[in-house]
């Protein structure tokens, strides 16, 4: 027989599929469960458990209970491909400019595994793991210029039209529901900023690109970046004015249209305002309880209590120093804990933030040289214009951030059947919620 893309990827995932649930028969041993043979993702798994010191039957119910259920991460990133570190090499020894390059690179990142046969299998493998049937996938660089904006969307449009139906594109819930009968996984996705032409001729024209985008597929978008812009201000800016009067406009035409307002990176008051102008649920996609560990990329009860109140959603993210303590699985949980405790299971969810990286990625890289002048072949600049980090001193230890790798989602739901929350609490948290906020938004 002819052994083409497409009946590999069916095979593959049915293969996977038929893997997972043999290793999550109950009354196997604790190592059994959780181990997949990958030390990429085993060890991480380990890292959590010492931490956990769970028993085996709260193993085997999480196990149960999480890969029964239906997981929607909030935001995030679909596992990483390695790149192809002969094809870097060769465009660095051409010459191909620094913004040539990270094209490049990230369109072997983000969908390379449409043609190599050993990262694809890698990628599903992660995915499958992890126990994720959908991501609110990053599909746009940090800003608000369109044509900056298109590139990742371009490579993740790229990688679910090749890598059907194993990997899908996804616009509405019902798709996701599909999805997870299927034993499929999905991307759905959100802009890390509302598109502007900045040419400012009306309000009408400055935000029609909004629907362009939404046409595109995307369903989610960041109101600022760390950055103040026209609609309001970012986290990272030291004085918070809030909405502005664009800014309103922005997110009515957003609410208008089917695209969730997402105020992770936005300044505390800018996030309120939001909040308050939206009449469909919104969300903080991924982000940390101030009153937990005070961070500027967290937020505080008043801002997520005012997101709450249009039904939204509050994601926690996996990063260290954003989480504060120790940084490792046992923060997170902290601050799902506070989260839930105080506003409701309803309005909980996991936006980790972070991705699986191809455990080739270091090999591949091995075989990028110098360029001819003989300076770092891959480097950029550490002080890229959006970032905007106001400085701090914390330092994350490698085990606590392998504590809370993206493979570890099954140990996520551990850690919450272990502080006692319901089943029902959890499921809403793994992805019922996001799945809600999904089709509150949707626009029939």
């Amino acid at each position: 027989m002819t052994f083409t893309r497409r009946s590999w990827l069916r095979s593959a995932s049915l293969a996977t599929c038929a893997s997972t649930l043999q290793i999550h028969v109950r009354g196997q041993s604790a190592r059994k469960l959780w181990e997949t043979g990958n030390p990429t993702i085993d060890r991480p798994r380990e890292i959590a458990l010492s931490l956990l010191k769970p028993t085996q039957a709260q193993l085997e119910r999480a196990w149960e209970l999480h890969f029964g259920s239906l997981i929607f991460e909030s935001y995030g990133f679909a596992p990483r491909f390695a790149v192809d570190g002969a094809a870097l090499d060769q465009a660095i020894q051409d010459g191909v400019s620094s913004a040539e390059l990270s094209d490049l690179r990230e369109a072997m990142t983000m969908n390379g595994g449409a043609f190599n046969e050993r990262e694809r299998k890698e990628f599903f493998d992660a995915f499958h793991a992890a126990g994720v049937t959908c991501i609110f996938q990053n599909a746009g660089e940090e800003g608000s210029d369109p044509l900056r904006l298109i590139k990742r969307l371009a490579h993740f449009t790229h990688a679910t039209d090749l890598m059907q139906p194993a990997l899908s594109k996804v616009v509405g819930a019902e798709e996701v529901e599909a999805l997870k009968k299927a034993g499929h996984v999905g991307l759905c996705f959100t802009g890390n900023g509302v598109p502007l032409r900045q040419e400012w001729e009306s309000t009408r024209d400055e935000l029609r690109f909004i629907r362009i985008f939404h046409e595109l597929g995307i369903r989610m978008m960041h109101l600022t970046y760390n950055r103040r812009n026209p609609i309001g201000d970012g986290a990272g800016e030291p004085h918070d004015g809030g909405l502005s009067d664009f800014g309103k406009a922005a997110v009515a035409e957003m609410n208008k249209l089917g695209v969730i307002v997402d105020v992770a990176h936005s300044g505390w008051k800018t996030a309120e305002d939001a909040a308050r102008a939206s009449a469909k649920p919104m969300v903080a996609s991924h982000t940390t309880c101030a009153a937990v560990y005070k961070h500027f990329r967290g937020k505080p009860d008043t801002a997520i209590k005012a997101i709450c109140d249009t039904d939204g959603l509050v994601g926690m993210c996996c990063i260290p120093r954003f989480l504060g303590g120790k940084g490792d699985i046992t923060a997170l949980l902290d601050h799902l804990d506070h989260l839930i405790k105080t506003f409701g299971a309803q309005h909980a969810a996991i936006g980790c933030d972070i991705s699986y990286v191809s455990r080739f990625e270091k090999e591949e890289r091995l075989k990028i040289r110098k360029r001819p002048d003989g300076s770092s072949p891959l480097g950029g600049p550490a002080d890229k214009w959006e970032h905007l980090w106001p400085k701090d001193d914390y330092q994350a230890t490698p085990d606590a951030e392998q504590s809370i790798a993206w493979t570890n989602w099954p140990l996520f739901t551990l850690g919450m059947v272990m502080r006692g929350h319901s089943d029902d609490a959890i499921r809403q948290v793994l992805g019922g919620n996001v799945l809600r906020v999904l089709k509150a938004n949707t626009v029939v």
